[in-house]
């Protein structure tokens, strides 16, 4: 992947939740003009969710946006894809979910808006989302940070729960 790869995080903790990845990784090829990096799908803890909320599958997965696809526009694609799969509007914080999905970089573009933070202001913090990423895209550095993926990797915590699914 290179820098103008675009990288979505995908996560999902009701109903059939590897089916519903595998059928998102599928319409996400719409969006792409190559074909996806895609990591394995990934059995996570819910991290600061409600008591008693299911585990989550994660994964990510790496496209190269077509031509006159803005960061604004592929979000909103993500957010109608979301709710094409029963997500409803957030009644409580991490709340469990059919379907999220996160833009964590759109290539080296930078955003601040109440709609958008690009880089993903949390994904480094997350194994859940730097164990997939790290599958595709390990030399990848996030904009405005200085290291790559699998750095940031190896200076998070151990997390006993996360396994590899497939």
């Amino acid at each position: 992947m290179n820098s103008a790869s675009v990288f979505i995080a995908l996560g999902a903790n009701l109903g059939e939740a590897r089916q519903t990845l595998q059928q998102t990784m599928a319409r996400l090829e719409e969006f792409s003009d190559t074909p996806l990096a895609k990591s394995s799908l990934w059995g996570t803890a819910p991290l600061d969710c409600p008591p008693g909320s299911p585990m989550f599958v994660n994964a990510v997965v790496g496209l190269q946006p077509r031509p006159g696809e803005t960061p604004e526009s592929l979000l909103e694609k993500l957010q109608a894809l979301e709710k094409e799969f029963g997500r409803q509007p957030k009644r409580a914080l991490n709340e469990a979910r059919p379907l999220d999905l996160d833009l964590i970089a759109f290539g080296q573009a930078t955003r601040q808006t109440p709609l958008l933070v690009l880089p993903h202001p949390r994904a480094h913090l997350r194994r859940f989302v730097m164990q997939p990423l790290s599958e595709i895209a390990p030399d990848f550095v996030l904009p405005g940070q200085s290291k790559t993926v699998v750095q940031f990797l190896m200076d998070l915590p151990p997390d006993q729960t996360i396994k590899k699914l497939n």
